[in-house]
């Protein structure tokens, strides 16, 4: 079986999308002849290299604020090979390179993951994608089969773009045990909370820092990421005096931001739109505990045990209070799906498809 995965960014590109398609391509690839065309938006990565065993292709492209994508050498290329891959799975319904693997599909069998959470990461692109649905539903209509990662995620499919039901499939990201296996928890002299993503204000870190005055001034909070809502971040702990409760990193390898999620005694993450929350899984992977808001996706982590949920929208008392009764909890009898058990599954829908 000769399979095509089609996404807008592929590694050494740090991304939730870009991961879950590392993670699965490489798996893949032990079995199966498997491509994946991306983009290249600086214009300073290899044209085409072999990677873990995954060929990968990457192709000129205009993303302006790193979004949307536009390629007409991935749109050329996926209308001239798409014809020669036996499933072609194209990625990430907010971007331009799947849909030109739906318009290119043809004697190939077409498989989308969505990674959809209904709205943009800004006001102008949660507006842009009300024109684009009429593009984008596309998309559904040339699939053979649709893989959400969350419930969530396939009601909403379901809802805006009338999806039949059959033709969608439930599964979540997976994690890899190997990793977390000989990560331990660290001495320090401090507590912390931490929280690991992008810096965008719908992800509202903003009210973790305006939390941090109500909490015991022993709890510091760390942010791991990088996005356009940085110095936002960094001016509201000036204002609220707490710039030195609050530490900042960016780009950490991976075995730091794994020890990262281990040593923190709380992760927190408020965001409005998740399809899934991987973070969430990784947290708990490591044996920390967590508070997600009780919205999109996250609330299918919360289970009053291991993951705590705060109302949307987040009121600070609330959120400070449930932080104070959550920091510091043992993790106990979280079930978490391995990427080995995730591939059986896409396989599984790619053969059946076939």
């Amino acid at each position: 079986m000769r399979i095509l995965q089609v996404c807008s960014t592929y590694h050494s590109h740090i991304g939730g999308v870009a991961e879950h398609v590392r993670n699965i391509s490489e798996r893949l690839a032990r079995k199966y002849d498997v491509t994946v065309f991306a983009t290249d938006p600086i214009g300073n990565l290899t044209k085409g290299e072999v990677i873990n065993g995954v060929k990968v292709r990457r192709f000129k492209t205009w993303a302006p604020n790193k979004a949307y994508y536009f390629s007409k050498e991935l749109k050329k290329s996926l209308i001239s090979n798409s014809k020669n891959y036996d499933i072609v799975h194209a990625h990430n319904y907010h971007v331009f390179p799947a849909l030109y693997a739906a318009l290119a599909k043809s004697k190939n069998k077409f498989i989308f993951s969505p990674h959809y959470h209904g709205a943009g990461s800004t006001l102008i692109r949660s507006l842009l994608l009300i024109p684009y649905k009429f593009l984008g539903k596309k998309i559904f209509e040339k699939a053979d089969k649709i893989i959400c990662v969350s419930n969530y995620e396939k009601n909403l499919v379901m809802k805006r773009f009338r999806v039949d039901e059959r033709k969608v499939a439930v599964i979540p990201n997976g994690i890899n045990p190997e990793e977390f296996k000989n990560v331990r928890k660290g001495s320090k002299d401090c507590r912390f909370i931490l929280y690991v993503g992008r810096l965008e204000k719908y992800k509202e870190v903003q009210y973790l820092i305006k939390a941090l005055p109500k909490l015991s001034c022993d709890i510091i909070l760390q942010i791991v990421g990088k996005g356009p809502y940085k110095e936002s971040l960094i001016k509201l702990t000036r204002k609220l005096g707490v710039e030195d409760r609050v530490k900042l990193f960016q780009d950490l390898p991976r075995d730091e931001l794994l020890q990262k999620y281990a040593d923190a005694d709380l992760f927190v993450l408020l965001s409005k739109h998740e399809a899934y929350g991987m973070s969430v899984a990784e947290a708990l992977a490591a044996g920390t505990p967590c508070i997600v808001a009780n919205t999109s996706a996250l609330k299918e982590w919360i289970d009053n045990s291991n993951c705590f949920g705060v109302e949307y929208p987040i009121d600070v008392g609330e959120l400070a209070t449930l932080a104070g009764k959550a920091i510091g909890k043992r993790v106990n009898g979280v079930r978490l799906p391995t990427w080995d058990e995730v591939v059986e599954s896409i396989v599984r829908i790619y053969v059946n498809t076939y």
